[in-house]
């Protein structure tokens, strides 16, 4: 068996086992990703998938035991070529980062532009989606590091390190009741249509869930995947907005009152995240440092080495993630 077979059976798995897809993510032909994985099924004795017709319905047992054991083995030759390039050129390269909205319009700037400064050799591609896509593209490995918020249960394979913490803030024309309203209540909030992200109404932590506490029931407008959709329907005077306190421009949302609602709403955790055996290339550390500056690579070097979820919890509880 050879590199190439492995990664094919791999991408396989990986894209709902579509050999269409496998063969578009590897920039290669269908026809040679089936030779190639016939070969290796020849070889080890035994199909990896179930056949029907020309399709693959499922894995078998057998090849669920060597896809495990294969992303390994491509994961350690990935860490090997890291290593090699580090030593070799060590300016150059390419880093994919899966995100939101939220953090490539709002938060990410700075961090792309000084990485930029300092690496003007390597190419940066931001990959823009929900949670749930992000998850995608990182089981399909398109992606180096992704940035999120929450949804830990979507990322069981990385390794997750907390960058900063934010708040929901409400948003409204400067003519509205609420920016003269004080102290805001929740049933405050449940007298008027709101707009929010579509992410706010699911979850623990979901808007519903925190009316519910109250007895009460949110009246949903509008729902938008960024905050800039969220803030042009506020100005169109459709509803009430809630949206994150990092999407809040000073000077560019100046025709806007922002309303404290930080008391009313869970602190959220954004964290930058990578796969699990993963060797970083030295300007990829670089990057979650520029992103985060507590995550020293010693940090990082050392929540990798942390034996549990435990461990890794002890590690971060001593530092005081900023809030923004």
């Amino acid at each position: 068996m050879n590199f190439h077979q492995l990664q094919y059976a791999v991408a396989i798995s990986r894209h709902g086992l579509s050999v269409t897809q496998a063969a578009a993510a590897l920039g290669t032909s269908q026809p040679a990703i089936s030779r190639a994985l016939k070969a290796l099924e020849r070889e080890l004795g035994f199909d990896l998938f179930v056949r029907e017709g020309r399709a693959f319905s499922r894995v078998t047992p057998q090849g669920a035991r060597v896809l495990e054991y294969a992303a390994r083995a491509l994961a350690e030759i990935e860490s090997l070529q890291a290593v090699a390039a580090d030593l070799t050129q060590d300016n150059r390269g390419t880093l994919s980062i899966a995100t939101t909205h939220t953090q490539a319009r709002y938060v990410l700037p700075p961090v792309v532009r000084a990485f930029r400064d300092k690496y003007p050799d390597v190419e940066l591609h931001l990959h823009q989606g929900t949670s749930e896509q992000i998850a995608e593209m990182v089981a399909a490995d398109r992606v180096q590091l992704a940035i999120a918020t929450g949804s830990d249960g979507l990322f069981p394979n990385l390794m997750l390190l907390p960058v900063y913490r934010w708040t929901r803030q409400v948003i409204v024309p400067k003519s509205h009741p609420l920016a003269r309203a004080g102290k805001l209540t929740i049933r405050d909030l449940a007298s008027y249509p709101l707009i929010s992200y579509v992410f706010s109404f699911t979850g623990s932590s979901s808007l519903h869930t925190v009316f519910a506490r109250e007895g009460l029931v949110p009246k949903l407008a509008i729902t938008a995947r960024d905050a800039d959709v969220i803030k042009t329907y506020v100005r169109l005077g459709l509803g009430v907005g809630i949206i994150a306190s990092v999407a809040i421009e000073p000077t560019v949302d100046a025709d806007l009152a922002v309303v404290d609602a930080s008391h009313l709403f869970p602190i959220h955790t954004t964290w930058v995240g990578f796969r699990r055996g993963t060797l970083l290339r030295n300007f990829a550390y670089d990057f979650i440092q520029l992103f985060g500056p507590h995550l020293t690579r010693r940090v990082i070097d050392r929540s990798l080495e942390a034996r549990s979820p435990q461990a890794e919890n002890e590690l971060f509880r001593k530092i005081l993630l900023p809030v923004r």
